[in-house]
């Protein structure tokens, strides 16, 4: 029997999903996490675990995006056969429609992150479409949708090899792994795809994502075929890495490790993996002509029972205000800090523009001096928010400015996600400056610590521009400190070592 899909009703899903899935975790994440959460020994990364879960229920109980990176949006469709849709648009442009409607709504508006013309103008597409679309033809009359939201930190971690048939895979992903660092925001998942051809395994390791977390499950009843028992494998020699939570060194990187396969060339063994991080997010509803999607939040019940404070006994407070480079340089690898004042905030647009200006003999918008600048691009406010959920961008992109901004702005610190590479710590080490972490995951947490946000400079760029913020115990780690000590090599290395000699209770 032939089934006639609604224009609107097909649209109005996909705008209801991608709301849905901005300020819902998965269920299965949250349990596997709460899981972790409870087993981690590390304090950095338990601190760590604590901020996101608090985050993820404050979102569910302020309808307000996990991430500020809200994501390019991933549709899956597997339409029957017997299917109609009433519509004179294209398939694309009926997804795109739904995800302009959906990021554009007024009561949770999300971010824009989306570029046109990837290789010169790189301008906002300012609704964050288009977006990208998979189509599948199957027998049937309804249409099965997966709608997922990818960021930047972890899609930019996604690898790809073509293997010799005879290369272990297990191998190629602990060689892997630690290059990727912790810009993908561990814990989350690895997606995994062998076979087929270069794009087909790509396809293959976004589509395993999608898959529901089972990992504490599958470890309880044991593998029941050979992919099963292979998943088991790599997540724990993944695990015994000991990179954990947010890099920081901890017993969980991933709470799960998924692998989809499809057939493949004699002479080839294509293999992709991508991760998923802290900021999961997907649904999937079946539409059979009834109408809208009808999409069902989880209870609250389900988080547990952890609510992230900051901790004044063990963290220094700080006065951005009347920050010093002796105060700076005083800061040691894994200390805690509460900063409150004034900060900056720059991303990759900002310096790019910035150096440009320098190169010019052009004088700066802002004065850096004695500053310190935040890597974000936040949500737009809504009602009385003074900012939307505002958490740190992946720090490495901005490796290669970091010695111009030490040098010639008089910037003193700065604060993003994740690691630093080796041109940054250099720089880092020969100007005595020092880098924080944020934790990536926990965007509306840290909004909650901005009383006051106004555009400094270059409002062109949408969230890109420069906004100058006024913090109250903004919660950070010294990642990196003046003598070029990173706490994303010390802690991983320390973990790794403890790992091996402590029982583990497993996901």
């Amino acid at each position: 029997m032939t089934t006639l899909i609604k224009e609107d009703d097909f649209i109005q899903s996909i705008a209801d999903a991608v709301q849905f899935i901005s300020y819902y975790h998965p269920k299965d994440y949250i349990d596997h996490l709460a899981r972790a959460y409870e087993a981690e020994q590390s304090p950095a990364a338990k601190d760590a675990i604590a901020q996101i879960l608090t985050n993820s229920r404050l979102c569910a109980e302020g309808k307000r995006p996990i991430c500020q990176d809200t994501g390019v949006v991933n549709v899956f469709l597997k339409i029957g056969m017997e299917v109609r849709f009433d519509t004179q648009r294209s398939m694309q442009e009926l997804c795109d429609e739904g995800v302009r409607k959906g990021y554009l709504d007024p009561d949770n508006p999300l971010r824009a992150s989306v570029l046109a013309d990837p290789l010169f103008e790189r301008k906002n597409t300012r609704d964050n479409t288009p977006c990208i679309v998979n189509v599948e033809l199957v027998p049937g009359n309804t249409v099965h949708v997966q709608v997922a939201a990818k960021g930047g930190g972890s899609e930019n971690k996604a690898r790809f090899a073509m293997l010799n048939p005879s290369d272990s895979l297990v191998d190629w992903v602990l060689e892997t792994v630690p290059g990727m660092g912790a810009g993908w925001c561990p814990p989350g998942m690895l997606g995994i795809g062998v076979g087929g051809t270069a794009e087909k395994a790509m396809l293959l390791a976004k589509q395993s994502l999608m898959e529901e977390i089972n990992m504490h499950e599958l470890l309880q009843r044991g593998p029941q075929n050979r992919v099963e028992a292979l998943r088991i494998d790599l997540y724990e020699k993944v695990n015994a890495l000991g990179i954990g939570a947010q890099g920081l060194g901890g017993l969980t990187t991933v709470l799960d490790v998924k692998i989809n396969t499809f057939p493949t060339h004699a002479a080839s063994k294509p293999v992709a993996m991508i991760p998923n991080c802290a900021a999961t997010r997907h649904v999937d509803f079946v539409l059979d002509g009834s109408g809208p999607a009808e999409l069902q939040p989880p209870a609250l019940s389900d988080w547990p029972d952890v609510h992230w404070q900051p901790d004044y006994e063990k963290s220094v407070q700080v006065n951005l205000d009347t920050l010093t480079r002796e105060q700076v340089a005083s800061w040691k690898p894994g200390q805690t800090l509460l900063l409150s004042g004034k900060m900056f905030t720059g991303r990759d647009a900002a310096h790019k523009r910035i150096q440009e200006m320098l190169e010019r003999g052009e004088p700066l918008p802002v004065d850096f001096t004695n500053r310190v600048i935040y890597y974000v691009g936040p949500v737009d406010p809504v009602r009385d928010e003074v900012v939307g959920p505002a958490g740190p961008t992946t720090a490495t992109r901005m490796d290669k400015f970091t010695d111009m901004m030490l040098e010639k702005t008089g910037l003193i610190a700065m604060i993003g996600k994740a690691e630093r590479g080796p041109e940054a710590i250099e720089a880092i080490r020969r100007h005595q400056s020092a880098y924080l972490m944020a934790v990536g995951g926990s965007a509306y947490l840290v909004s909650k610590a901005i009383r006051n946000s106004r555009v400094a400079a270059f409002e062109d760029l949408g969230m890109e521009a420069i906004y100058e913020f006024d913090v109250k115990d903004m919660p950070v780690t010294v990642a990196v400190d003046a003598s070029g000590t990173s706490v994303h090599a010390t802690g991983p290395a320390e973990w790794r070592a403890r790992i091996a000699d402590i029982p583990i209770v497993t996901a």
